[in-house]
Parts: C-alpha cells; sequence; structure tokens
C-alpha cells in the first residue's frame, strides 16, 4: 500500500492494528477517542494519524509497565510458520527469561509491539498485508521505541532494498539464511545491558 493509501485506515484495520474488536472500534469512533469520517456509501473511515496516536499510548503505558516486571520481550515479524519455529527454539536456547512474541505480517507486529513493549524486534521486510518497510517507517515515528533493536533478515538483496527506499539509521540488517550467531551477539549484548 502507498503512503497516501495510509491516510485512513477501514474499522477492521483499525481493529487489527489496536488487537481490538471492530465493535470497539465503532464505540471509539462514536465517543471520539479516534477521529473518523464516514463516506457517502456509509462507510467509516479511521484516521491513520489517529490510530497511530492510541497505539503510541498503549506502547508507552505497556512499557511503563515492562519497566516493573523487567521481562525481556523479543517480537519476531515474519510469514514464514517454519522460520518463526526456528526463531522462538533458537531464542529460548539461549536464553530461558525471553518472552518470544511472534507476529505474521506489519499489522499484527505493530499490535504485538504495541502490547508487549518489545527490547528487540527481528523482521523479515516481504509480507502480507503491510510488509516490514510500512511497519518500520511506522515504528521510527515512535519515539518510545528510541531503545528497542530492529533487526531486518530478509531475502532480499542489499540492491532490492534501496530499490524499495533502504532502511532508516540504526536498522541492522542481515540477509537470508537467518545468521543465527550473529542474531544471538545482538540479543546476548542487548540482555548484558538490561541486567547491568
Amino acid at each position: 500500500m502507498s503512503e497516501k493509501q495510509k491516510e485512513y485506515l477501514t474499522t477492521r484495520e483499525a481493529a487489527e492494528m489496536l488487537g481490538v474488536a471492530v465493535s470497539t472500534i465503532q464505540l471509539w469512533t462514536n465517543k471520539g477517542s479516534l477521529r473518523a469520517w464516514t463516506t457517502g456509501g456509509g462507510h467509516r473511515r479511521i484516521i491513520y494519524s489517529s490510530v497511530r496516536d492510541m497505539l503510541k499510548q498503549r506502547i508507552s503505558a505497556s512499557r511503563t509497565h515492562a519497566n516493573h516486571d523487567k521481562q525481556f520481550s523479543v517480537v519476531v515479524v515474519e510469514d514464514n510458520a517454519q522460520q518463526l519455529r526456528m526463531y522462538e527454539k533458537q531464542l529460548n536456547s539461549w536464553c530461558t527469561d525471553i518472552n518470544f512474541i511472534a507476529a505474521k505480517d506489519g499489522y499484527e507486529g505493530l499490535v504485538k509491539i504495541g502490547q508487549s513493549s518489545p527490547r528487540i524486534i527481528i523482521t523479515d521486510l516481504r509480507m502480507p498485508n503491510m510488509d516490514g518497510f510500512q511497519m518500520i517507517k511506522a515504528l521510527k515515528k515512535m519515539p518510545e521505541l528510541d531503545e528497542s533493536t530492529i533487526i531486518v533478515v530478509s531475502g532480499l538483496t542489499h540492491d532490492e532494498i534501496e530499490e524499495k527506499g533502504g532502511l532508516p539509521e540504526g536498522v541492522q540488517l542481515f540477509i537470508k539464511p537467518i545468521p543465527f550467531e550473529k542474531v544471538e551477539n545482538i540479543v546476548r549484548e542487548k540482555l548484558a545491558v538490561e541486567i547491568t
């Protein structure tokens, strides 16, 4: 989807992004918690920035909560179920205290990230619905995630990634197959900083 299409969402898309029922989105728009308008055909359209702001609030609240329980969460956004299982097995073998959270596309990734306030986000780029490029762009607009490490593991080449606009500064890139040893080093370094 283009950036222009992202100016608004359907009620279903907003519900998926925020991890709530469509009826909840309708309730929030009626109360004014989310900004929306209605098309000539009677369809509700939710302003994307309004949904993003609500997601920011949830991330902020969840980070405050996470600071209390000190749970080290890692969100992996990957549409390949087998690779998700490989990530889970590897991460749990490195540290039993890691809270592994899986998401199958960028929309679900944003929801899970909002709910868990992860220390590390690992994502693919080519995915259905919302791809990794769009998800990372949304994450980079959220200062609450400044201390989260974003790792991209993709089947795309460096040139293909550049053709699609590249990645923001600070995002670490690895080309598939998944370089688990390098990912493990980043996770262990982050864990060491968290413990001290």
